[in-house]
C-alpha cells in the first residue's frame, strides 16, 4: 500500500512538473512577444521623433501591418478600410479594371488568367504571364493589393503593362483600356453533337449554383446524354459554391474536399449534399494552367471519385484557404489559415490537378498564314484558345473546330456513351 502511495505521489509530481514546464514555455513565448512588441514600440517613437518629415501613427501602423502579412505568403494581406471595401465590391461581380486575376508566384506578379471578354483577354494577356511593369514602374516587391490598385481605376483610361512571356522568352508591351468588368458565370450552355452538352463556367460566385442548375435544366430538355464542364481559365471563387457544383454529380455525403490547418477548427470536411444529383451521365471536365482554386476542387474531387474524365493541361495549383478577419477600424486581415486536399489526400497547393488525358491547346505557330492575314490580335488569340467571338446571331453555330481540348472531350464522351450503351447491364 505504501509503495502504491509513493508511485501515485511521484506520478502527481511528474504531471505537475510537465504542467509547470508547459507553463514556463508559454511564459517564455509571451515574454519574447512582449520584448518584440517593445522593440516595435520603441521604433515607432524613434521614427516619430527623428524622421525628417512628420509622420502619422496610423500610416506607420498600416505600413507595418502590410509588411507583416506580406512576409507570411503571397496570399496573406492587410486590407485597409478602402481595400476591404474594394474586395467586397469585387465579390459582387462588377468593377472597373482590366479583367486579370493575379497572384504572386516565386516572387513575381503572375497572371492566373485573364477573364473572358475583358480588355485583358482581348489584348492577348495569357495565363502564366509575368507582369514586370505597370505604367512603366517595376512590380518588384509590389503587393497584390498595390498591383490591383494600379490596374483598377476609371473606365476609359489606359494602363500600360510590360509582360514577360516565359514560353516565348521575350518581353511584350500591352496598352489596355480600362472598362467596367462584369463577370458572367455561365459563358456558354448548349448541345454540341451526339446530345453532348457543354457548359462554360468562368467563376464560382453567389449566384453560380442557380445559373448552373438553370443551364443543366435547359440542356436536359434538349435530351442531353453527356456533359462537358469547361473550367479553363476559371480562377475559382467561393468554396461553398465549388462544393455545390461538385455535389451536383456525386451521391449525397461524398467527401468533396477537406482542409488542414494548425488549429483543430481549421480542419474541415466538405461533403456533397445535392438532392437531385446527376449520377449516371458521362462527364468530362476541361482544365488548363488558368484553372485555379475552386476549379481545382471540382476537378480534383470528380477525378478522385472516378466520376469524370479530366482533360487538358495541369491546373495552376492555388490550394490555400484565406480567411477574412474584420478589424475594429473597418480594415481586415486576409490570412492564409489552411490548405485544400482532394478526397484521396492529394494537396492542391503548388501541385495542381493533373488531367487524365493531357491535350495541349492549338499553338499559334499551327495557325495557317492565310488565317492570320488581316486579322486583329484579339481575334487570333480567341481562335487559338478555341473560343470564337460572340456570334452575330443566335442562329450562328458554335464553332469549336480549332479547340483541340474540347474536341478531345467530345470524342472521349462518345466512346463512353458507346461503351455504356453496349454494356451487359444495358442489354439486360
Amino acid at each position: 500500500m505504501r509503495k502504491k502511495i509513493i508511485v501515485i505521489f511521484l506520478l502527481v509530481l511528474l504531471f505537475a512538473g510537465a504542467r509547470l514546464a508547459l507553463s514556463d514555455n508559454d511564459k517564455k513565448k509571451k515574454d519574447d512577444l512582449y520584448r518584440q512588441v517593445g522593440l516595435f514600440s520603441d521604433t515607432l517613437v524613434v521614427i516619430q521623433k527623428y524622421y525628417v518629415d512628420e509622420t502619422k501613427p496610423k500610416d506607420l501602423i498600416y505600413g507595418s501591418l502590410k509588411g507583416m502579412l506580406s512576409s507570411l505568403d503571397p496570399h496573406s494581406q492587410f486590407l485597409s478600410p478602402d481595400d476591404y471595401s474594394d474586395l467586397k465590391e469585387d465579390t459582387e461581380g462588377k468593377f472597373g479594371g482590366l479583367g486579370i486575376e493575379i497572384t504572386i508566384k516565386e516572387g513575381l506578379l503572375t497572371v492566373i488568367t485573364p477573364i473572358e471578354d475583358t480588355p485583358a483577354w482581348k489584348a492577348g494577356i495569357k495565363p502564366g504571364d509575368y507582369i514586370v511593369k505597370i505604367n512603366g514602374e517595376l512590380t518588384r516587391d509590389l503587393t497584390l493589393t498595390d498591383a490591383v490598385k494600379k490596374m483598377r481605376g476609371k473606365p476609359g483610361e489606359i494602363v500600360n503593362l510590360t509582360v514577360l512571356r516565359n514560353s516565348e522568352k521575350k518581353l511584350l508591351d500591352f496598352k489596355i483600356t480600362r472598362d467596367i468588368i462584369k463577370i458572367k458565370d455561365i459563358k456558354q450552355a448548349r448541345i454540341l453533337e451526339d446530345n453532348i452538352g457543354y457548359i462554360r463556367l468562368t467563376e464560382f460566385r453567389e449566384n453560380t449554383p442557380q445559373e448552373f442548375n438553370k443551364a443543366l435544366s435547359n440542356l436536359s430538355k434538349q435530351k442531353m446524354a453527356a456533359l462537358i464542364i469547361d473550367l479553363r481559365n476559371n480562377p475559382g471563387g467561393l468554396l461553398d459554391v465549388a462544393v455545390k457544383i461538385t455535389g451536383k454529380f456525386l451521391p449525397a455525403n461524398k467527401l468533396v474536399v477537406y482542409t488542414k490547418g494548425r488549429e483543430k477548427e481549421q480542419n474541415l470536411e466538405f461533403l456533397s449534399d445535392s438532392k437531385n444529383a446527376v449520377i449516371a451521365m458521362p462527364l468530362a471536365v476541361l482544365i488548363n494552367e488558368g484553372s485555379a482554386s475552386g476549379s481545382e476542387i471540382v476537378a480534383g474531387a470528380l477525378q478522385d471519385c472516378k466520376r469524370a474524365i479530366i482533360i487538358g493541361t495541369k491546373s495552376f495549383g492555388k490550394g490555400s484557404v484565406q480567411t477574412l478577419i474584420p478589424l475594429s477600424d473597418g480594415s481586415a486581415l486576409r490570412l492564409t489559415t489552411s490548405h485544400y486536399f482532394t478526397p484521396s489526400g492529394k494537396i492542391i497547393h503548388g501541385k495542381g490537378v493533373t488531367p487524365d488525358i493531357e491535350v495541349q491547346p492549338r499553338k499559334e505557330t499551327e495557325v495557317k498564314d492565310g488565317e492570320v492575314k488581316n486579322r486583329k490580335p484579339d481575334e487570333i488569340f480567341d481562335e487559338i484558345a478555341g473560343k470564337k467571338k460572340k456570334p452575330n446571331s443566335a442562329a450562328d453555330e458554335f464553332d469549336y473546330s480549332s479547340d483541340l481540348q474540347l474536341k478531345s472531350a467530345v470524342e472521349a464522351l462518345k466512346v463512353i456513351k458507346i461503351y455504356k450503351e453496349s454494356s451487359p447491364e444495358k442489354q439486360q
